[in-house]
C-alpha cells in the first residue's frame, strides 16, 4: 500500500484514516495470534465465486476450501465479516457433500464449521460456505478499507475492493491470517454485462447470461495472500501488449482502464513497464509472470492487489510522484509484487519488510534516472514524513492495526539507507536481491513464493555483509525512539557517542566533513573521536546516511 509523501497530503492522509478508523462499526484486524483450530489446517486452493448488484451494493457468493490437514480437528474455522450472513455450509466435495452446521463465534467473525467426524494429519478436507450481504462499505479506501462502490466519470457502477489491515474476511469467508496462502485460487465474478470484472492471475474465459449479466473467470497459479484477492469492476477497456521478462518468459499486460483515461494510459503504459524492467534488473524476473502484469484503474488511491496494482491516479506524465522524477505510485504498488507479494510476512510483527524495501527501491530507482542528488531528494522526503515514537517491527504476534503506522514506510526505508552506509552499496543490493530470490538464477519459470520473517532478513544481511547487525537491527527496529548521537569538540578533538540504545551496543560509523574531506568514524564501543584542526569547518552526517534523532 501507498502513503504520500508531502507533507500536507501525509497529515490530511493521516487524519483522515485516523477518524475514518472510528467509525460505529469498525471491521476486526487481521491477523494476530493463529487459534488452534485454525493453525491445524493449510489451505491448499481457494474456490471463489461472487455476484456483485451494485444497484444495491449486495454481494452474493460461494467459496470452496480445500486444505491439508497438519493436525487433529473436527472443526473448520473461517473468518467472515459479521455484515454478511452465511446461508449454508458443507463439508466433503461436489459428489457426496453434506450440509453442516455454522456457529459463529469471537464477535461473530468466526464461522465454527461442525465436520461431523475427525480429520488426522495427512487428511484433506473440502467444504463449501454459500453466503450473502451488504459487505462493509470502505470508510477511506484503502487505508480503512471494504467496498468502494462508486461511479465512473459518465455515471456508470465503480466497484473496488481494499482490504490490506482488516482482512479478506470483509468480502469472503476465509482463513484470514497472513501466515497461509493458497498455492493457487480460481475466482468468478459476475456483473452487469455493461461493466468489466477484472482479478489476480489470467482471465479464462467470458460467459454472457440471458439476466443481462457477464462471468468472468480467473486463474491464479501462484500463492497469492488473501487481502490481495481483488475485484475491480467498471466499463473498463483493456491495454494489451506482452512483455519480456529478464527470465525470459513472455508476460501477458493487460491494463484495465476508464474508456476516458484510455489514452493517457496508453501514453503512461511504456514508462510503467520500465520501472517492471529496472526492478527486474534489481531483484530478479516479475514475480507473477506466468500470470500477467495488470493494472486496474480504481476509484481510491493504490494497492498492491498481486497481478492486478491497483492505480488511482490519471496516467498523466510524470503522475503521482510526490516529487519523484517519476510515477511513484505506480512504483510503490508495483515494487509490492516483490516485496510483500513474492516474500510475504508470516506475521504482521514484520509488516516493515513489505513497506520499507517498497519505499526504498523508490530511492533506487530516482537514482537510477536521476543521479545521487535525486537519490538523497528521496531519502530527505523519507525523513521528514518520519514521525517516530513507536517501534515498526514487533517480537510477538501482533495484528496488522497495531504495527501498522507511517513509520513502517518511512523509517523502514531509511533503515535500509542507513544499512547501506554501513555494509556497502554492492552488499545492500546483493541483500535485497537474495532476499527476493535466494537461490540465484530462476530457472524452468520457478519463482519462490514464500513467508519470511525479520529474522532471516538480518541473518541474510549477517551472512552478505560478514559482520554482526544485531544492535543495529535492534536499535533501529524495536525500540520506541530512534538513538541520539551526542558530540563535542574541544582541544582539537570531536568526540562522538551513541545514546538511547538501552542495553545494544551501537557502532554505527559516522561520516564526519572536515574542511573538503569527509572521514568515516568508527564507533567501537559506541563511541568515537576525531582530531581536528582547531579553525577547521566540520559538519557531522552531512550528506545524511545516519537515522538518528535530530
Amino acid at each position: 500500500m501507498v502513503r504520500c509523501c508531502t507533507s500536507s497530503l501525509l497529515v490530511l492522509l493521516v487524519l483522515s484514516w485516523a477518524f475514518a478508523g472510528c467509525s460505529s462499526t469498525p471491521a476486526q484486524d487481521s491477523g494476530g495470534p493463529l487459534p488452534p483450530e485454525q493453525a491445524a489446517y493449510d489451505v491448499l486452493h481457494y474456490d471463489l465465486d461472487v455476484t456483485v448488484t451494485p444497484a444495491r451494493e449486495r454481494i452474493e457468493g460461494e467459496v470452496a476450501v480445500r486444505a491439508a490437514v497438519e493436525d487433529t480437528l473436527g472443526v473448520l474455522v473461517l473468518n467472515l465479516d459479521r455484515r454478511l450472513s452465511v446461508r449454508q455450509a458443507w463439508e466433503g466435495g461436489e459428489d457426496g457433500a453434506v450440509r453442516r452446521l455454522v456457529e459463529r463465534r469471537n464477535g461473530q467473525n468466526e464461522l465454527w464449521i461442525d465436520l461431523g467426524r475427525s480429520y488426522v494429519p495427512g487428511d484433506t478436507l473440502r467444504a463449501r460456505v454459500a453466503y450473502a450481504g451488504s459487505p462493509r462499505v470502505a470508510p477511506n479506501p484503502p487505508w480503512d478499507g471494504g467496498l468502494t462502490w462508486d461511479e465512473t466519470p459518465t455515471g456508470a457502477p465503480w466497484v473496488a475492493t481494499s482490504c490490506q489491515t482488516e482482512g479478506a474476511d470483509l468480502w469472503w469467508p476465509v482463513k484470514d491470517h497472513p501466515s497461509d496462502e493458497p498455492d493457487s485460487m480460481d475466482l468468478a465474478f459476475t456483473v452487469p454485462d455493461s461493466l468489466v470484472a477484472a482479478s489476480n492471475g489470467r482471465l479464462r474465459s467470458v460467459e454472457r447470461a440471458s439476466d443481462s449479466t457477464k462471468t468472468y473467470r480467473w486463474h491464479v497459479s501462484t500463492p497469492i495472500n488473501t487481502y490481495n484477492v481483488a475485484l475491480n469492476a467498471a466499463p473498463y477497456v483493456s491495454l494489451d501488449t506482452t512483455y519480456t521478462s529478464t527470465s525470459g518468459d513472455a508476460v501477458p499486460v493487460s491494463a484495465y482502464v476508464l474508456p476516458s483515461d484510455s489514452a493517457r494510459a496508453a501514453r503512461a503504459l511504456p514508462a510503467f513497464l520500465d520501472q517492471v524492467r529496472f526492478l527486474e534488473d534489481t531483484l530478479g524476473p516479475y514475480p507473477p509472470r506466468a500470470d500477467k502484469y495488470g493494472l486496474a484503474q480504481s476509484p481510491f488511491l493504490g494497492m498492491e492487489h498481486q497481478s492486478l496494482i491497483a492505480y488511482g491516479h490519471d496516467f498523466t506524465p510524470g503522475g503521482l510522484g510526490h516529487g519523484a522524477p517519476f510515477d511513484a505510485l505506480h512504483f510503490h504498488e508495483l515494487a509490492h509484487e516483490w516485496y510483500g507479494n513474492l516474500v510475504t510476512v508470516r506475521d504482521w510483527k514484520d509488516f516493515w519488510l513489505h513497506e520499507g524495501p517498497a519505499t526504498y527501491l523508490e530511492a533506487l530507482y530516482a537514482e537510477e534516472r536521476q543521479g545521487d542528488s535525486a537519490y538523497h531528494g528521496r531519502i530527505d522526503r523519507f525523513r521528514q514524513a518520519m514521525t517516530g515514537g513507536a517501534p515498526i517491527a514487533r517480537r510477538g504476534p501482533t495484528t496488522a492495526g497495531e504495527i501498522y503506522h507511517g513509520d513502517v514506510y518511512y523509517r523502514g526505508a531509511l533503515i535500509l539507507h542507513t544499512l547501506r552506509h554501513v555494509i556497502g552499496e554492492e552488499a545492500l543490493r546483493t541483500l535485497l536481491r537474495r532476499f527476493a530470490y535466494p537461490d540465484g538464477p530462476v530457472r524452468d519459470g520457478e519463482t519462490p513464493f514464500r513467508h519470511v520473517t525479520t529474522g532471516e532478513f538480518m541473518r541474510l544481511a549477517e551472512s552478505v555483509s560478514g559482520r554482526s547487525l544485531d544492535a543495529f537491527f535492534e536499535v533501529y527496529l524495536y525500540r520506541d525512539t530512534l538513538p541520539v548521537l551526542e558530540t563535542s569538540r574541544a582541544d582539537g578533538r570531536l568526540q562522538l557517542r551513541w545514546t538511547h540504545t538501552g542495553e545494544a551496543t551501537f557502532e554505527v560509523p559516522v561520516p564526519v566533513r572536515v574542511a573538503d574531506s569527509t572521514r568515516r568514524v568508527s564507533m567501537t564501543g559506541g563511541e568515537g573521536r576525531l582530531s581536528v584542526p582547531a579553525d577547521a569547518d566540520v559538519e557531522v552526517d552531512p550528506a545524511g546516511w545516519v537515522l538518528r534523532r535530530q
